[in-house]
Formats: structure tokens, C-alpha cells, sequence
């Protein structure tokens, strides 16, 4: 193991750019469990992100308790949020992580505030708290527990397995507070997963995690994004991908088409070229210049495939952008109030989730 101090607020002049006054650094780590991974360790001074009232997103508080992730997914839409440390979107973001080593001590803090509303909070917007890293750090057992002792409640959103180690924590939290778990799981083709995420858990892996949750008493929503135009949806690759999570016992899907946001574009063209070149002029035109959604025309056709399926496999489900910010969504990440029902364990845990 090799370590780098730098004592707090002093420029190092070794430091990646942009990393040289990363406010409240610690150290940097690199270790051999985590080949060609380095974790940038930090003092946070806070924890609870506001979401601006123009954003999309149905939730106006969220937690991350790290920058950039490991599961390398080659369309994550996060990526470019590494160029504000003025680190790069593609490889950096993937091997350059920032760990909030003490966001569990600053967030039960910021909640004993007597300005604090209880109002819902979303972990998993942005990078992975369920990455592999969590596995070293063990940062969401301090969040889940602050959360749950100040009566607030919250609704996380991985692709990682790490989840099933901390079921009891979140069961025993769902006695107290509005308590939601999503999957999401984009590929179901192990090959190709392997590609595209390859730091990811696989599909089965991340399928058992919604059965061992479904287990413990949660009704769990699949996001089923992002569709990747001519990769991953076809009727057959669709119908395969819900006919299994209806059996892994998955309540609720979300789905929606790729987003290509800046930073996730580049990068992803290049996989794109790389390992499907046949597929770059589709893409250009689907995705054209700045375009970072797919356009109208096929996120109707998308639907017009996928809602027949959902219901010939008994599943509740919707497209991401069917409802707009504000309006009645269920889920803890929602404005309104979710509603409950009782478990076979005797505790309550929430009927629906709802976030990006």
C-alpha cells in the first residue's frame, strides 16, 4: 500500500491538477485490491447537496459520498462533473475518486439543525454509494443511521451488491422513516455488460440483490436504464430483461432512452467507435452535435414497445420523463407523502419509488 499526506488546505505541488487545494484533502491511497484506482480522501464540510429549484429531478436534496465511480459505465451521465476538479470525464473519473471519509459525522450534524425540514433526501443520483469502494470505506451505514435517527426519510438508487450487506440496517430503518430501494440495471447481456459497465456486478448479481430486498420486505423499482438504441432495445432483449426482473420479485420499472450529456458523449463515442463502428452513424443522428437526449420520436417509440411488456409481466412501470418536477410522484424522493404498507415482518416499508 502506498500512501500520500498532505496536510489540510496546503498546495502539493505532486498533486493530480485540480487536486492541488482540494479543500480539506487528506491523503491519496492506492492499494492492490484496487488496481490502477486511486481514492483521494477528504474532509467534507458538508453533506446534504440542495438541488436547484429549475432541475429536473422530483427531489430537492441528495448525499454523495463520493465524486467519481468505479463501475466505469461508459454513458454515465456524471462524468462530466469531474471536469469541475478539472479532471477528465473518461479514464479520471473512472480511477480517481473522491471519498468523503467524514460525511457520516457532517450529515448528522447538518440534521440535528433546527432549520431542517425532514425533508426526503436521494442517495445515488449522481455516482454510486454502493460502488465498490463503499466496500473499503463503509461510509452508508453512518448515513443510513443519521438518517434514520433524525426522522428523515430516504430512497437510495444503485447498481451495486454491496447493498444486500447492509438489508438489516435498512429494514430496521424502514420501522421508523420512509425507506425506498432501486436497481438499476441497463444490460442483461453479460457480454455486453462487460463492455459498457465493466466495473459493474452482473445482471444476475444485481438480481438477487432485488430478490434478497424483496425478501427483507421492500417493493423494489428496476430502473431499466438506459435503453441503448440498437444494443439493447429490441422486443426480445426487452421482454428477456422484464420477464426477469418480474422473477426476482421487482414491483415497479422505470425506463427510459440513453442520455449523452457532455463529458458522457465523448467518451462514450468512443467506445462507440471502438467496439461498434457500424453503430456510429445511428448514433450521430440520433444524438446529433450538442444533442444530449434522444429525441421525441424514438422515446415514443421506446414506450410503444415497452408498456405491452410491462404488462404482460405483471409490472407497474413508467417512462423516466412521464412526470414533469412538482407534480404527484410516488417515492420518498417525491414531494408528496409516499404511502405504506405492512410487510410480513410487521414493519412498514414504502409501496413505490420515484428517482433519478
Amino acid at each position: 500500500m502506498r500512501w500520500q499526506g498532505q496536510e489540510l488546505g496546503v498546495a502539493d505541488a505532486a498533486a493530480l491538477p485540480g487536486l492541488e487545494q482540494l479543500n480539506g484533502l487528506v491523503r491519496s491511497v492506492t492499494t492492490p485490491e484496487f488496481a490502477d484506482v486511486t481514492f483521494h480522501e477528504v474532509m467534507c464540510k458538508s453533506a446534504l447537496n440542495h438541488v436547484p429549484g429549475s432541475s429536473a429531478m422530483p427531489f430537492d436534496w441528495t448525499i454523495n459520498p463520493y465524486r467519481g465511480c468505479g463501475h466505469a459505465c461508459t454513458y454515465c451521465f456524471a462524468r462530466g462533473t469531474h471536469e469541475y476538479l478539472e479532471l477528465d470525464s473518461g479514464r479520471d473519473f473512472d480511477s480517481q475518486i473522491i471519498v468523503k471519509i467524514n460525511v457520516a459525522d457532517v450529515l448528522e450534524r447538518e440534521l440535528r439543525r433546527g432549520t431542517w425540514m425532514h425533508d426526503p433526501v436521494a442517495l445515488g443520483t449522481n455516482t454510486d454509494p454502493y460502488q465498490r469502494a463503499e466496500g473499503r470505506y463503509r461510509l452508508m451505514p453512518g448515513i443510513i443511521s443519521a438518517l434514520t435517527e433524525s426522522g428523515t426519510p430516504f430512497s437510495i438508487l444503485t447498481k451495486g451488491t454491496l447493498l444486500r450487506r447492509d438489508l438489516p440496517l435498512l429494514r430496521d430503518a424502514a420501522a421508523r422513516v420512509n425507506v425506498s430501494l432501486a436497481m438499476s440495471i441497463a444490460v442483461f447481456d453479460d457480454a455486453l455488460q462487460k463492455l459498457i459497465e465493466p466495473g459493474t456486478p452482473s445482471a444476475t448479481a444485481r438480481l438477487e440483490t432485488v430478490r434478497a430486498a424483496t425478501e427483507a420486505g421492500f417493493r423494489v423499482t428496476v430502473f431499466l436504464m438506459p435503453v441503448l438504441p440498437h444494443l439493447t432495445d429490441s422486443i426480445p432483449a426487452l421482454d428477456d430483461a422484464l420477464r426477469r426482473i418480474r422473477a426476482a420479485g421487482a414491483v415497479r420499472v422505470v425506463f427510459g432512452a440513453l442520455h449523452l450529456r457532455p463529458g458522457a458523449k465523448q467518451w462514450f463515442m468512443q467506445w462507440l467507435r471502438r467496439e461498434r463502428p457500424e453503430l456510429v452513424p445511428a448514433y450521430l443522428g440520433l444524438y446529433p452535435g450538442a444533442s444530449a437526449t434522444a429525441p421525441k420520436a424514438y422515446r415514443t417509440w421506446l414506450s410503444t414497445r415497452v408498456r405491452p411488456l410491462l404488462r404482460v409481466h405483471g409490472l407497474d412501470g413508467s417512462a423516466e420523463d412521464d412526470e414533469p418536477r412538482g407534480s404527484a410522484l410516488p417515492g420518498p424522493a417525491a414531494r408528496t407523502s409516499p404511502q405504506f404498507v405492512t410487510t410480513s415482518r410487521g414493519r412498514e416499508a414504502q409501496s413505490a419509488v420515484r428517482l433519478f
